[in-house]
């Protein structure tokens, strides 16, 4: 087991009808807020109104239109300027995992003084942030109980991973119902984003038998909820259990002491929505399963013989390879069972810039230090196994 030093700091409050306890928790912060929010669905299922009334007595601004895969220009300078001339005292984000990590850039970038992307390119980082809320109404990310967030500069294709301890969200309210709207496409890729958030921690060097048999129930709890969620929308049992393993999956704690991995399917992941802004949970699903069999070797098959059986049930009399296989194929046919479409044309991928894109991950990702190391060709390789 690995040394590991270990915070949370945030609150979550969860269940039925929890944001009435907003207002009650925003009056700690103070009377400035940042409303932040996507596309306009949380107007559609009135949390939005809901929100306004609960916070009639605070000074509100907005900042809407975040986008999937959220960008530097114009939404987190948007945000960084509003915070700086209006003095906010709390952001509240309101919605799903990309309307939270867009805060939190926006957070850091409140309280530093110079180009906000030094600070999500780790040139400089951040010695004080403005506190952040939200309402999450989308299980998927985890970005409600970690300190991380993904943020897209267009103009350069970068998508790089943001991580500051001062961008953890203070609380969180998690209530299922609000997930009850959620397309079947987006039901679909917030379980296979959350899947691989525990996939990148399961497949590692050094492990426990707890933090296995977390990771192992959890990827059981998203298979099994998802198609449940999928099937009837409003199942709230199956809603609840999906969101709280979803929240789980970014924080570290399916995997304290475990090795580290360098998560290199979201390392090649980040390069596909950067450069064609594909939903991010789709494109994790289509290169998992060619990933798995492309790090297959005598050195991996033990990790892939114990998920394969531990999680899909294998036979575990059957030859090691085969249980590897086995398991390989069985992750490639439930993607495809909750309806995503599993490889890289179907999504508007061609093979037209498959060696840009390696060339980009292989520079900017590090995978040569991940638990099977990736070199360029690797990675092209795998995009083209993915076509």
């Amino acid at each position: 087991m690995q040394n590991f030093d270990y915070q949370t700091p945030t609150r979550l409050i969860f269940g039925k009808g929890v944001v009435e306890k907003l207002p009650e928790v925003m009056s700690q912060f103070g009377k400035k807020v940042l409303l932040t929010y996507g596309g306009g669905s949380i107007k559609k299922i009135g949390l939005y109104d809901k929100v306004k009334e609960l916070l009639k007595d605070f000074e509100i601004y907005e900042l809407s239109d975040i986008q999937p895969n959220p960008k530097y220009d114009p939404s987190v300078l948007d945000g960084v300027k509003i915070c700086k001339e209006k003095d906010i005292d709390v952001i509240l984000a309101v919605g799903g995992g990309s309307v939270l990590d867009c805060s939190k850039a926006i957070a850091a970038g409140a309280k530093y003084d110079g180009d906000p992307w030094d600070l999500i390119s780790y040139k400089a980082f951040a010695k004080d942030s403005v506190p952040i809320v939200d309402i999450i109404t989308l299980a998927a990310t985890g970005s409600e109980y970690d300190c991380g967030g993904v943020i897209s500069r267009t103009e350069t294709n970068d998508k790089i991973g943001y991580m500051d301890p001062h961008n953890y969200p203070v609380v969180s309210f998690l209530d299922p119902t609000y997930t009850f709207t959620v397309s079947k496409k987006q039901t679909a890729a917030g379980c296979a984003d959350a899947m691989n958030h525990i996939m990148e921690q399961y497949f590692c060097e050094d492990s426990t038998l707890l933090n296995d048999g977390f990771m192992e129930a959890g990827l059981k709890s998203l298979m099994v909820n998802a198609k449940k969620c999928l099937e009837d929308p409003e199942d709230y049992t199956a809603r609840a259990e999906m969101m709280l393993t979803c929240t789980y999956g970014c924080n570290g704690i399916y995997s304290l002491g475990n090795s580290q991995t360098g998560w290199p399917l979201h390392g090649m992941e980040h390069a596909l929505s950067a450069y064609y802004d594909i939903t991010h949970g789709e494109g994790l699903a289509i290169i998992t399963p060619r990933w798995m069999e492309h790090v297959l070797s005598e050195k991996t098959l033990d990790r892939f013989v114990k998920y394969g059986v531990n999680v899909f049930g294998i036979d575990a009399s059957l030859e090691k390879f085969e249980i590897a296989k086995k398991a390989i194929q069985a992750t490639y046919d439930f993607f495809l069972s909750i309806g995503i479409p599993m490889n890289l044309r179907a999504v508007g991928i061609d093979e037209s810039r498959i060696d840009e894109m390696a060339h980009h991950v292989a520079v900017n990702e590090g995978l040569e230090e991940a638990w099977v190391p990736l070199s360029e060709k690797d990675i092209a390789d795998i995009f083209k196994a993915s076509l």
